[in-house]
């Protein structure tokens, strides 16, 4: 049976993308992603909910988010949900974040230059800690 595991995000980073390397050598980038939901509620007045993510990026996909992504940039991401589960004070506690596939850059500069679109192919990755 098919199975499909696909999320798609816009939305602002909630600080700068850090970098670092696994026990073997990988490298990831990771990052927060801030995406806010608007609406009017049937007595007119505006409600706001917002959800933060944890995204992080493989090879030369986090080379470019570490790159070009600054606090507070606008991007569309497009991924993977992973969740790990671990142990802690005998409690099991889990984790979720989204493996980026795919990335396209939002913000405009004042000279209007194209959007960029990033898209690896399935990245490789490592459970990490």
């Amino acid at each position: 049976m098919p199975a499909l595991n696909r999320v798609q995000l816009i939305g602002y980073l909630r600080r700068e993308p850090e970098t670092r390397f696994t026990p073997t050598g990988k490298k990831v980038t990771q990052f927060t992603l801030r995406v806010t939901e608007r609406w009017r509620s049937e007595s007119g007045e505006l409600k706001e909910n917002t959800e933060w993510f944890n995204i992080e990026a493989w090879g030369r996909l986090g080379e470019i988010c570490q790159e070009y992504l600054h606090k507070g940039s606008l991007v569309y991401i497009e991924g993977r949900l992973r969740t790990d589960r671990y142990e802690e004070q005998g409690e099991t506690r889990y984790f979720t974040r989204v493996v980026a596939l795919g990335l396209q850059m939002l913000d405009r500069k004042p000279t209007e230059e194209p959007v960029v679109s990033i898209e690896e192919n399935q990245a490789p990755y490592e459970a990490s800690s």
